[in-house]
């Protein structure tokens, strides 16, 4: 099984991940955590990929979908995988395509938690993040025990800068022009599964189950 999952930021979809990845043990797949861990490894790509990020520049796709393409070919990927973040464009979805096929292998299904933008704003500007081990929490919907203390690990919560009000204003924008033309692209291909974003987290888990049926 390799899914997909789209929908803008905040929708959820990184939690949902995490939940199904645990359940499935199929891994979740983050093009961040690919380029830290292939950098950190001193690979090839990733040799390659922070020499575009120490410049301040984006890693080129090419790149990206070479790091997919090593990390696809592991053992612990074939039972299926799930894609978080990635594809962001229909170039990126396209070129996907082309690598999975070349290993006889395709998606199954792609993912859309739909939520309207002005929920999301007010849940993006809630959350609050764990420096240290990445713990996700929320002012209101998913507070630590001890305000502002990582229930894990001690650690100071912090807002990350991209869940400040004008900067989600931004990253909508940019969503809405670039990535949700994919979910044409996955409709056009019957590949496409909306689930609604705007519930608790436990009825989104269960139309998830429900949609993998």
């Amino acid at each position: 099984m390799i899914l997909v999952f789209l929908g803008p930021p905040g929708s959820g979809k990184g939690t949902q991940a995490k939940r199904l990845s645990s359940q499935r043990s199929w891994p979740q797949l983050s093009t961040g955590d690919m380029l830290r861990a292939a950098i950190q490894a001193g690979t090839s790509l990733g040799r390659e990929a922070k020499s575009f990020m120490d410049q301040g520049a984006l890693v080129p796709d090419s790149v990206v979908i070479g790091l997919i393409g090593e990390r696809v070919k592991q053992a612990d990927c074939a039972a299926g995988f799930i894609l978080d973040g990635f594809p962001r464009t229909i170039p990126q979805a396209e070129a996907l395509d082309s690598l999975l096929s070349g290993l006889g292998r395709q998606i199954q299904s792609a993912i859309l938690f739909e939520m309207p933008d002005s929920l999301l704003v007010g849940r993006l500007a809630g959350r609050r993040t764990c420096p240290q081990d990445g713990s996700m929490y929320h002012v209101e919907s998913a507070r630590p025990k001890k305000d502002g203390v990582c229930d894990q690990c001690g650690t100071a919560l912090i807002q990350r800068p991209d869940d400040q009000e004008e900067v989600i204003s931004n990253r909508l924008k940019v969503y809405h022009r670039q990535t949700e033309p994919l979910v044409g692209y996955y409709r056009e291909r019957q590949l496409l599964r909306p689930i609604r974003a705007d519930q608790g987290l436990d009825q989104v888990t269960q139309g998830l189950a429900e949609v993998l049926k």
